[in-house]
């Protein structure tokens, strides 16, 4: 999966996933993990990572689609678990960071609840040299009682 992505999808996610040794240490974190599988292959991988100290009420959350599974849903079932997995583990907010230019996903999670909370001017630079906007956003349980239905919490609920 991760030799499909982009330089630009390399450069939003932080993490070196090349390097064979670094994901299989992801996958064996203490946080929040989910992996997608299909036919054997990796699609899609999601994590939640509680901040530490004063802020161990908050996880950020982590995803990646392969790109042949982008705009099939996954990005937002692996998010709706992520968000149902996060509140049930303690978690009172859940952050995303995002460029300001991946509009169908910021409108994939404003879907799913998440509302802005900061835009970091030239945060990124990308491997081109390029800088670019940064957006925060964020779910609040407390607020994220109305969308229950949308992460499928009330379902589980019964």
């Amino acid at each position: 999966m991760f030799h499909r992505l982009s330089d630009l999808d390399l450069t939003l996610i932080r993490e070196d996933l090349h390097d064979p040794a670094h994901v299989r240490s992801l996958a064996q974190a203490p946080d929040l993990r989910w992996v997608a599988v299909d036919d054997g292959a990796v699609v899609g991988w999601a994590a939640v990572n509680r901040l530490p100290g004063w802020s161990d009420h908050v996880g950020e959350l982590r995803i990646v689609v392969d790109p042949s599974s982008r705009g099939s849903g996954l990005g937002r079932d692996l998010t709706k678990r992520a968000l149902r997995d996060g509140f049930n583990a303690g978690l009172g907010k859940i952050v995303i960071e995002l460029a300001t230019d991946q509009e169908g996903v910021i409108e994939m999670f404003s879907s799913l609840g998440f509302t802005g909370e900061a835009l970091l001017r030239d945060h990124i630079r990308d491997r081109d040299g390029e800088l670019r906007d940064l957006i925060v956003l964020a779910h609040h349980v407390r607020e994220g009682f109305d969308t229950l239905d949308v992460i499928g919490v009330a379902d589980a609920l019964g």
